[in-house]
This record gives structure tokens, C-alpha cells and sequence, in this order.
């Protein structure tokens, strides 16, 4: 009865950490997506500056 409460527990905290881990590499696709829009629209804006 100890090994399977010990062994859930294990398992209860792999899935948490898991859960946060992947919470944070949702978080930190989201900022990525923006600092490439931003360094998109920065690009954008340096090469229509040089046209003119």
C-alpha cells in the first residue's frame, strides 16, 4: 500500500511539473510570436524609409 501512495505521488508530481512546463512554453511562444511581428513591422518600416 506505501509503494502504490509513493508512486502516485511520484506521478502526481511529474504531471504537475509537466503541466507547468508546458503552460510556459505556450507563454513563451506567444512572445515570440510577437517579437517577430514587431521585428517584422521594424523591418517593414526601415525598408519603405529607404525607398522614399
Amino acid at each position: 500500500m506505501t509503494a502504490l501512495a509513493v508512486t502516485l505521488l511520484i506521478i502526481g508530481i511529474v504531471l504537475l511539473l509537466l503541466g507547468v512546463f508546458i503552460e510556459a512554453a505556450k507563454f513563451l511562444l506567444w512572445i515570440g510570436l510577437v517579437i517577430i511581428i514587431i521585428a517584422v513591422i521594424a523591418w517593414l518600416m526601415r525598408f519603405i524609409r529607404r525607398q522614399t
